[in-house]
């Protein structure tokens, strides 16, 4: 398994931007824990291992228990997260699936109920950005973990 081209290097501008982008995020005020979760939810419906394994790793290190990152799936039927982040894996799953007319009344009534204007808008810069890196990590065929070390990854104790 090797990945097809780096776009790292080929598109060295767009990726720094792009890296801006995310790393402003991390500072958004939304909580961290919140955030792992998000990111997993999109890599796992868009099927981005590369994604998914940096992610969980990164949650785990951020003292997220087993449990819930192994129910993130199956989160509709989990009673293991709160409203937040109930509301949170939906706008996820919305906006990463982008239904065909648009996203209903009662989904965004269901997530604001939960989220300030700024933490939505938050919310979904975080769910676009996931989305962007997911696309991209999948076009290219990015191996999961081959990057941890340059990450910090490694420290996580999961390879």
């Amino acid at each position: 398994m090797s990945q097809r081209f780096n776009y790292m290097q080929q598109s060295a501008p767009a990726f720094k931007k792009l890296v801006e982008l995310s790393m402003g995020l991390k500072e958004s005020g939304l909580e961290t824990g919140l955030q792992y979760l998000v990111e997993i939810r999109a890599s796992q419906l868009n099927g981005c291992a590369f994604c998914l394994d940096m992610h969980v790793k990164q949650a785990v290190m951020g003292g997220e228990r087993a449990l819930r990152l192994h129910h993130v799936a199956i989160w509709h039927e989990s009673p293991l997260f709160s409203a937040r982040e109930r509301a949170a894996l939906r706008w996820t799953e919305v906006l990463t699936r982008m239904p065909e007319g648009g996203i209903a009344d009662a989904v965004y009534a269901e997530v604001r109920e939960q989220f300030s204007e700024k933490e939505l808008s938050d919310l979904t810069w975080l769910v676009a950005s996931i989305n962007a890196w997911n696309r991209l990590n999948v076009a290219v065929g990015s191996v999961p973990g081959t990057q941890d070390k340059a990450f910090g990854l490694d420290k996580a104790g999961l390879a």
